[in-house]
């Protein structure tokens, strides 16, 4: 199978799955490597095509069926507290991006869904000599948050205001934030 067949392939098992496909099943049902399978999954990002990576396999973000982007504001020391507050409701946190009046919107992904991604990436923060995105707009953050259902995104709303995360948007902030 030739390498654009291979990653058609690849769209397509990950279109038809309900659960995430780790990289060792997606190879052996299109008959590669796991490692011709992160390259190929590489690609297809770099292809704008948006692929979530989980401790569990990739997905697709359309098998969350929707989406919201909460505004909130917290110190370093919340990091867990915050991520652990949405995955334990059943959202997946995409990303995290800053709007900075200079520099305009700056976006990681970080595709958490589990308490495992939460320690990981938290380990990987403090392991280095960077900071938190945050840092750079003290504390205030975005998170593109995916889920099953708009009930679910609304509980993890209401819990992010309750436990005082939520931040209100500025006139100053562009609504739509082009992510």
């Amino acid at each position: 199978m030739k390498g654009n067949e291979r990653r058609e392939h690849i769209l397509k098992l990950l279109s038809d799955c309900q659960a995430p496909l780790s990289g060792t099943a997606l190879a052996r049902q299109v008959g590669c490597s796991r490692q011709v399978v992160v390259q190929d999954i590489a690609l297809l990002r770099a292809s704008n095509i948006d692929i979530i990576s989980t401790n569990e396999g990739y997905l697709l973000p359309e098998k969350m069926k929707v989406s919201r982007v909460f505004k909130v504001r917290h110190d370093e020391s919340k990091i867990g507290q915050e991520l652990e507050l949405i995955i334990d409701r059943g959202g997946i946190v995409k990303d995290i991006f800053v709007y900075h009046k200079s520099y305009g919107v700056l976006k990681a992904d970080i595709n958490v869904k589990s308490r495992l991604d939460i320690k990981n990436y938290i380990d990987d923060i403090k392991s280095g000599k960077s900071k938190p995105l945050s840092d750079i707009t003290s504390g205030y953050h975005y998170h593109t948050v995916f889920a099953d259902n708009d009930d679910i995104l609304d509980m993890i709303q209401e819990e992010l205001w309750e436990q005082g995360f939520l931040a209100k948007l500025q006139p100053y902030e562009p609504v739509d934030f082009g992510v």
